[in-house]
């Protein structure tokens, strides 16, 4: 798995680029704030691999509040296959603390 940090997202989302993000925080956390990210708690994360399939051959960027849980999300991908894993480093946290609204 590889790292990309808060500013490369954003700049990429700024961009509007078409992004395979998903957001492995609990639902009221990502009630609470999110970036747009498709919402797959990790606490149920192996249930979401079907729908992820189709995705196994493409970039698939995987965030959460710190950072922890998205790393164990996408060694969990890694390990079904995924060829093209990035971890947001700091997460949510970090996304607030440089990105305040």
């Amino acid at each position: 798995m590889k790292d990309i940090t808060v500013e490369e997202l954003k700049s990429r989302l700024s961009r509007a680029e078409s992004l395979n993000l998903i957001d492995v925080r609990e639902t009221w956390e990502y009630d609470e704030f999110n970036i747009g990210a498709q919402n797959l708690p990790l606490s149920g994360f192996m249930s979401f691999m079907p729908q992820l399939e189709e995705l196994k051959d493409e970039e698939v960027i995987v965030h959460c509040k710190m950072g922890g849980r998205s790393m164990q999300a996408a060694a969990l991908l890694e390990q079904m296959g995924f060829k093209n894993v990035k971890n947001v480093v700091g997460g949510i946290d970090e996304w607030k603390a440089k990105f305040p609204k």
